[in-house]
């Protein structure tokens, strides 16, 4: 019998996009393995702040989100690969605890449904 006791973040290390999570102060917290590995380069970045990974104005970008808590969305297109880019606050007992942002790949085009 397949065994289905997970633990409330297990389903996150193997999603198909990037998951990272920081606090208020912009250190991250966590990262799945996607993620890990799309920024492997930057060397281990749990426990560093999202400031030291990013130019000025994706920082000035990073202070509004904390400072407001509005989400940012958008679609970037990198060596062919195209991503959805969704940054948006997370919370802990109904208090802004900080961002989480989820990269996933996309086609280049997708079907865009209207539904009433």
């Amino acid at each position: 019998m397949k065994n289905t006791n997970y633990g409330m973040h297990d389903w996150v290390e193997e999603f198909p996009g990037a998951v990272t999570v920081c606090d208020m102060e912009g250190i991250i917290l966590e990262m799945n393995e996607r993620a890990k590995a799309t920024f492997s380069k930057d060397g281990p970045l749990i426990g560093r702040n999202l400031r030291d990974c990013h130019p000025p104005k994706a920082n000035a970008m990073i202070d509004a989100m904390l400072a407001s808590g509005e989400k940012n969305v958008y679609t970037i297109e990198k060596n062919g690969v195209h991503k959805l880019i969704y940054q948006t606050p997370w919370f802990r007992d109904g208090v802004r605890a900080g961002l989480v942002e989820i990269s996933l790949e996309i086609p280049e085009k997708m079907p865009h449904f209207k539904r009433s």
